[in-house]
């Protein structure tokens, strides 16, 4: 199928479940763009491997493109935990469908300073083909649809 094995259900019915997701609102990411560059991957002393990539989406929803400006376009820094085989072979400009949420992360910088990075962190990452693309949405529905 080329997804990860957790689906953004699961990943919402557990913040239901603790609370979270009603109380404090919905942290919920959905891209559909081409990756950037190709995947990182590393793997940590602790002996899990971690992903890294970009996907270039365009910068602003519909309502906010102007007539006469082209078109910009912005690349979202995205990570998966434990990532499937298959994204090792994941080149530039290659199209995915990220579902996942929004974390900022903090840490120290090489002068001593502290330095913080907004990113996705993946649940699901497929090719988007446009069956992919369909049964993304159709999580993203399905983790919008626990939390009502």
């Amino acid at each position: 199928m080329g997804s990860t094995t957790t689906s953004a259900t699961t990943a919402a019915s557990a913040a239901t479940a603790s609370g979270a997701a009603t109380d404090a609102g919905l942290n919920l990411a959905v891209l559909w763009g081409r990756c950037s560059a190709g995947v990182e991957i590393r793997t940590l002393e602790s002996g899990r491997r971690l992903a890294s990539f970009a996907v270039r989406t365009p910068a602003g929803a519909p309502p906010r493109r102007r007539p006469g400006v082209a078109d910009s376009a912005t690349s979202v820094p995205v990570t998966v935990w434990d990532p499937p085989a298959w994204l090792e072979a994941v080149e530039a400009d290659d199209p995915l469908v990220v579902i996942g949420t929004v974390r900022r992360r903090f840490f120290a910088t090489r002068s001593g300073g502290r330095g913080a990075k907004a990113e996705v962190e993946a649940v699901t990452v497929a090719r988007a083909t446009r069956g992919q693309l369909e049964r993304a949405w159709q999580r993203a529905a399905g983790a919008l649809d626990v939390l009502t």
